[in-house]
């Protein structure tokens, strides 16, 4: 299938009329939760919709701007944005679902052995962030008995929301669907966390720069968000968190594709943040036998 075909699909629609329904629906999700009702999963991915935009609005109010930054003890810069996104999220986690488990990047984890898990990175990409480069993203994911059954990546600077529940991803509520490439040569190959992967993995870096028709380094969560819609066909990812890799598990999943970690297996709580994502069954095998 030509890379132009869902294009079309994934082309936003009106944000302002999105957040309206976003909103809506979740105001509907808290009625159902106040009065008893179950929650269905169309309800939790709209209220989870909903948050992402929030986040968004928040992120959007510190971008470009003057911010204070720290240097957390693994040498990676943490924001007053990274903060502020995350104790709002927690806030109304807590309010909204306080018997759910919980882990953050900024302030940890909570509860990880309760039925339900939020996970969320605020800000994903702080680097990008605190540059003025648009790509950083707002990732949340649920686990339920410790799989990731629903994932978000919202995209604040490009107004995007990406989501995803049980097989049904969609762009701004539009359906997305991964591409037909089964050609590791023909194919659109990112390369994620090049450097930490060029220092950890030398002999592993080198076999990818032989890989596919065109090849990109990136970082951050919007290369496997472009994948999902069918943009482009793999993403290798290296030294990944599992706030990082959690939430996109659905929507990979759900857009058509495979996500796994090297050894071609499924991802969980405790992977070790080298990920594999693509478009076909034959391309994610190609990519495993060049990492191994």
């Amino acid at each position: 299938m030509p890379h132009f075909f869902n294009i079309y699909k994934v082309r936003p629609i009106l944000l302002a009329n999105g957040r309206k329904q976003a909103h809506c629906a979740a105001r509907d999700v808290l009625s159902n939760m106040r009065t008893g009702l179950k929650i269905s999963d169309k309800d939790l991915m709209a209220y989870a919709t909903h948050l992402a935009l929030e986040a968004g609005q928040v992120a959007m109010r510190y971008f470009r701007g003057e911010l204070r930054i720290e240097i957390k003890p693994d040498q990676s810069p943490v924001t007053e944005a990274d903060k502020a996104i995350e104790t709002f999220i927690r806030q109304k986690l807590a309010l909204d679902f306080p018997d759910d488990g919980l882990f953050g990047e900024e302030e940890g984890a909570s509860g990880l052995g309760k039925d339900r898990v939020w996970v969320l990175d605020p800000i994903d990409g702080t680097r990008s962030f605190l540059s003025g480069y648009p790509t950083f993203g707002f990732l949340l994911a649920v686990l339920e008995q410790g799989a990731p059954k629903l994932g978000v990546i919202g995209m604040p600077a490009l107004d995007e929301v990406y989501a995803a529940i049980d097989g049904y991803a969609t762009c701004n509520g539009v359906p997305i669907c991964v591409s037909e490439q089964r050609a590791l040569d023909r194919a659109i190959l990112y390369i994620n966390e090049a450097e930490p992967m060029q220092a950890g993995d030398p002999e592993a870096f080198a076999r990818l720069l032989t890989c596919g028709a065109t090849r990109r380094f990136a970082h951050d969560c919007y290369p496997h968000a472009l994948l999902a819609a069918g943009h482009i066909d793999a993403v290798v990812d290296y030294n990944l968190q599992p706030y990082d890799f959690l939430p996109l598990c659905p929507i990979i999943e759900a857009a058509g594709g495979i996500i796994s970690d090297w050894s071609g297996q499924p991802l969980t709580l405790k992977s070790d943040g080298r990920i594999i994502c693509a478009a076909t069954l034959e391309l994610h095998t190609a990519l495993l036998e060049t990492l191994s």
